[in-house]
């Protein structure tokens, strides 16, 4: 999922909204606390039902008003009252997942500065060292100059440390043979593979159905979504492998969402619908009255003001 941010606009907004809470949009999280919702369950039916409103995911972290996957991105959403982050996995050349949406460096890190002779720049043909040198930070504002692309470890355990939860995309894995294994790997490693973490604080999610049929044959416990807007008659093939069903805003209907909700899904339990990216309040209104269950959105508090999920 792509969507660019308009840094200067959003950056002026958040400005006023930061001076209400205190902070600066520099500034590290102090540590693990509570976050606003926090007490709620991984999203389903039930939990909506009980606020009225979408989970609100912050689309690579706060990518509104900080450097999209970067650890600031995700710092920023706790300390604007968000639990559900949202990021993107990819592979490097010596085989580290990294987060990062493109599967070129060029445009949200200097590396066309530091490694001029490495055109196309695709994260693939990089290793995890040379990324590390990279700023990621800068392209956004000159306050983030030095923020880098983590590992997911590093990722995971940010998230971790601020009692956060994970929507975690697996990025093209056509280009990255075996990844779903791996991303599970390093999960089961950080301890995010336990109970608690897979029934409340983890989903899996890919434009890949294939790589979605993957994780669910892995591991059936984990919750998965597929990117993307089937039509009606293909859902219950969908619904063999798949708990949500996450689509572009624009191409749904409440039609639509009530077909999806009409399914059981891997799990057993109603399927749900978690849909992208909505940053104004007009279309967090539009979307929620079709009867999401989520709002996927790089202005998280733009959309929680919009639909109310406090």
């Amino acid at each position: 999922m792509y969507v660019r941010p308009a840094a200067a606009t959003a950056a002026a907004f958040l400005g006023f909204t930061l001076t209400l809470l205190g902070g600066t949009a520099s500034s590290a999280a102090t540590g693990p606390g509570p976050a606003a919702g926090s007490g709620r369950g991984s999203g389903s039916p039930v939990d909506r039902a009980a606020t009225g409103a979408p989970v609100v995911y912050a689309h690579r972290g706060a990518s509104a008003y900080a450097p999209e996957n970067t650890l600031d991105a995700i710092d920023l959403a706790k300390r604007l009252g968000f639990d559900w982050v949202e990021n993107d996995v990819q592979r490097t050349k010596d085989g580290e997942l990294v987060v990062i949406h493109d599967d070129t460096l060029a445009r949200t890190t200097d590396v066309e500065q530091v490694f001029p002779d490495r055109k196309p720049w695709k994260v693939k043909d990089f290793t995890a060292a040379e990324i590390a040198r990279l700023d990621a930070g800068s392209w956004f504002g000159e306050e983030y100059a030095g923020a880098f692309v983590p590992t997911l470890r590093e990722y995971l355990d940010r998230v971790q440390r601020n009692r956060q939860r994970l929507l975690l995309e697996i990025k093209k894995p056509e280009l990255y043979p075996g990844i779903e294994e791996q991303t599970l790997k390093v999960l089961g490693e950080a301890g995010w593979l336990d109970v608690r973490h897979v029934t409340r604080r983890l989903v899996v999610q890919s434009f890949s159905a294939d790589s979605v049929r993957v994780v669910h044959a892995l591991r059936p416990d984990l919750v998965t979504a597929f990117l993307g807007t089937p039509t009606v008659a293909d859902l219950p093939r969908y619904a063999e492998f798949t708990d949500r069903i996450n689509p572009w805003h624009t191409t749904i209907s409440a039609d639509w969402v009530a077909a999806v909700h009409g399914l059981l899904g891997a799990h057993g339990k109603a399927m749900e619908v978690d849909t992208w990216i909505v940053d104004d309040a007009a279309t967090a209104r539009k979307v929620k009255d079709m009867g999401v269950d989520g709002i996927i959105t790089n202005a998280p508090d733009v959309v929680r003001e919009a639909v109310g999920d406090f």
